[in-house]
């Protein structure tokens, strides 16, 4: 194969960006040839040499495509997933993965070949600033991690964009809300910084801010294995909001605010000049630094980009889809945190998370008025 033809199954926000991009040749390599959508006049619009399915089995079983890009509602991803891997085609799914850890996991266990290349959209692991604060984690610049504390409450959300589908905003249709849409990126970048934590206690609030069912409004406290601790806070009802991550080691502090990323370095380690100090009020020395990074373009194209390469060239993976279960669970735990009034150790149970997730669904009374809402995508980034 010295080509990749794909099929975009969900065209709604997200799966008519990747259309787009796709249809202007952004990614070499690559056709789109199929599109395939539960709403025929989703359809209608796109260029007529495509392909058009309204039934995802029909479309991965067409013969048109080596790949697909599933940009559907979140409990889809697992269903239709399983059915493309099954049916040997490349797999790369939007963000969740899945809504619940035992999804997650019956999906990978689907991945058997692999041949295959299983991949998800986790763009900000492209962002150049990301990168770089993860390669100065990573790489011990900040020496022993003690705190990690993340506030993004920029994820503003009006009323307009929780009635503009049925799906949105439910147990039902979205498994979640801020956790499970918006925040799948930066649970994900959380751990791919920091790892993984061992315990999670979280206090979420549901309909705070907006009209809907899940939570709007976040507050996590997170300890990890080395004894690191973390805060996690996130809201769609603040303006104008923030997005500040701050980490704590021994050897300095680290910030991302603003889109810039500082660092604070110590001259001597904090542990070590505690220990060898004989003032009592000092405090090592430290230099200002302000790292530079340039931000980037189209970040869901260089993930495109990169499924293809995996695809044709064997290139490794920027997100494997194995990794997408990790944010997912920390979704979940937090949820679970707050239903149960309690501390929730990691690894989750899944099972457990699914139940209280289908009690959810079982005694939703929420009555939705779906209005069609204008959309600017890249208000969304």
């Amino acid at each position: 194969m010295n080509h990749v033809r794909i099929g975009i199954i969900g065209v709604g926000v997200m799966g008519s960006h990747h259309a787009r991009y796709l249809q202007e040749d952004k990614v070499p390599r690559a056709t789109l040839t199929a599109l395939c959508d539960t709403d025929p006049k989703k359809l209608k619009p796109w260029d007529n040499s495509l392909r058009k399915f309204t039934d995802s089995r029909k479309l991965i079983r067409s013969g048109d495509v080596d790949a697909v890009l599933i940009a559907t509602p979140h409990y889809d991803h697992t269903t239709i997933g399983m059915d493309a891997l099954r049916q040997g085609l490349h797999v790369l799914v939007e963000k969740p993965i899945s809504v619940h850890k035992s999804d997650c996991e019956r999906l990978l266990a689907a991945h058997k070949d692999p041949r295959q290349v299983f991949a998800a959209m986790f763009q900000l692991r492209t962002d150049p600033r990301y990168v770089k604060v993860r390669e100065m984690v990573q790489g011990g610049e900040l020496g022993r991690l003690q705190r990690v504390v993340w506030v993004i409450t920029d994820w503003f959300r009006p009323e307009a964009y929780f009635a503009s589908d049925s799906w949105r905003a439910t147990w039902r249709g979205e498994g979640g809300g801020v956790l499970m849409n918006q925040c799948p990126h930066n649970l994900d970048l959380l751990q791919w910084i920091c790892g993984m934590p061992r315990r999670v206690r979280a206090f979420c609030a549901f309909g705070k801010h907006h009209r809907i069912e899940v939570e709007d409004d976040v507050t996590a406290h997170l300890e990890f294995p080395d004894g690191a601790t973390g805060v996690f806070i996130t809201s769609t009802g603040e303006a104008p909001g923030v997005n500040r991550l701050e980490l704590s080691g021994t050897c300095g502090k680290l910030v991302m605010d603003h889109g810039k990323v500082s660092f604070v370095r110590n001259a001597v380690p904090s542990d070590e000049f505690s220990r060898t100090s004989s003032q009592s009020f000092a405090k090592p020395d430290a230099q200002h630094i302000e790292i530079p990074v340039r931000g980037a373009g189209d970040r869901h194209l260089v993930v495109t980009r990169n499924f293809v390469d995996a695809i044709l060239d064997g290139a490794p993976l920027i997100a494997p889809a194995a990794e997408g279960i990790h944010s997912v669970e920390l979704a979940n735990a937090m949820l679970l945190s707050t239903w149960t009034n309690s501390t929730i150790e990691l690894p989750l149970s899944g099972k457990v998370y699914e139940q209280h997730l289908k009690k959810r669904i079982a005694s939703s009374k929420l009555q939705k008025k779906v209005r069609p809402a204008a959309v600017e995508l890249s208000q969304s980034w």
